[in-house]
């Protein structure tokens, strides 16, 4: 069974299409992962630079433009729970971009199909 080429040619347009938007969402998640990752670096490397420090140093916080004296326990345990919920996200950001990645390979292998079919 043949399909005419004008439904040939909008199948192949709303699939393209599809493929485009997985695609930039790929790089929109990519870059979303690749500024998580970066910023549990930055914690992690904090809390061992707070981990350095006698218990007795005074840790300040900047609030707006200003800073406030807080425990250095306070501030290990609040950017622990930060890394914490990145490490969260960007588990939940690398499930999307696996889903992401399998619908833009089914599309592409579509894509392919509808081309063998159609010459």
């Amino acid at each position: 069974m043949s399909i005419p080429n004008q439904a040939l040619q909008k199948l192949l347009q709303e699939i393209e299409a599809r493929a485009t938007l997985s695609q930039q969402q790929l790089q929109v998640v990519r870059g979303q992962v690749a500024t998580k990752q970066r910023d549990i670096r930055l914690n992690q490397l904090t809390i061992k630079e707070l981990e350095s420090l006698p218990k007795d140093t005074n840790v300040y916080e900047g609030v707006g433009k200003m800073f406030f004296s807080v425990p250095r326990d306070k501030v290990k345990s609040r950017l622990e729970g930060e890394v914490k919920a990145l490490s969260s996200d960007v588990e939940d950001l690398n499930k999307k971009l696996h889903y992401l990645e399998m619908t833009f390979q089914k599309t592409q292998e579509n894509i392919n199909a509808l081309l063998q079919r159609g010459s």
